[in-house]
């Protein structure tokens, strides 16, 4: 059985969908490195313009596989690099929406902080549980978490392993949007394909600035906010959008 299944709900979209039901979609070396290889391909697909990442209706992903590191040492889990399988999502250049629905606990709540966009339902919750293992976050859920909802909730969340509601996580900045359960993967297709309709050139360039400026001094992050918004000046879609507009017509977008 996959344990990533590829759909696509549109043309233009692509929808992954983590498939481990009997485990609660639980992060394993294998949907690690089916995730990393899927996100790889259709980050590079001219055809696909956003991806939607899903596990189902039931839950997102309920964290890792405490069975495949229960026996673990120090060396092993250095020797599975599996920075290398999160460092494929991180670099997809395409808009990335996660629809979640029930769990998003531990390794699932890093995973959906990798997304642009958020989507959860109404009885969806978030956790970094690993202190109650004896563990910590290890991909990116202290870094991830502080940057998006700041010190004083994350710390909260890291310390007591304490779950938060969709909403208590859409208040503190943690989610995009708050949705009945039963319309979660409705939704974020529906987003998707909103984006997936926009200029390709001009959303890989505001993803891409957006992202790198995070970290960046305000002067820096406004210089390369400047230097995108000028190139985008030589693109076939910025004159197709702007005469578009003049013209009071739907613009055909190319990606040129």
């Amino acid at each position: 059985m996959k344990e990533v299944l590829v759909e696509r709900p549109t043309k233009e979209v692509a929808l992954l969908r983590i498939n481990r039901p009997d485990a609660r979609n639980a992060l394993n070396q294998e949907v690690r490195s089916q995730l990393a290889s899927h996100f790889h391909e259709l980050g590079q697909a001219s055809d696909v313009r956003a991806i939607v990442l899903t596990g189902g209706d039931d839950v997102f992903a309920a964290g890792a596989d405490i069975r495949a590191m229960v026996d673990c040492g120090s060396i092993e889990m250095m020797l599975r690099n599996t920075q290398r399988m999160w460092q494929m999502i991180t670099a997809c250049p395409k808009p990335i929406i996660a629809a979640v629905n029930g769990f998003a606990w531990g390794g699932g709540c890093e995973l959906a902080m990798h997304a642009d966009i958020i989507i959860a339902g109404e009885t969806a919750s978030f956790a970094q549980p690993e202190v109650k293992v004896g563990i910590m976050p290890g991909a990116g859920g202290t870094q991830r978490l502080l940057r998006a909802v700041g010190k004083f909730k994350a710390l909260k969340m890291l310390l007591t392993g304490l779950p938060v509601s969709a909403q208590e996580a859409s208040d503190m900045g943690l989610v995009s949007e708050v949705v009945a359960d039963g319309i979660v993967q409705e939704r974020a297709i529906e987003i998707a394909t909103l984006i997936a309709a926009l200029p390709p050139l001009a959303i890989a360039q505001i993803k891409e600035v957006a992202i790198a400026g995070m970290d960046a001094s305000l002067e820096t992050a406004l210089m390369l906010e400047r230097k995108a918004f000028q190139l985008l000046f030589a693109s076939r879609d910025k004159s197709e959008g702007m005469q578009a507009f003049l013209e009071k017509r739907k613009p055909d977008f190319h990606g040129v």
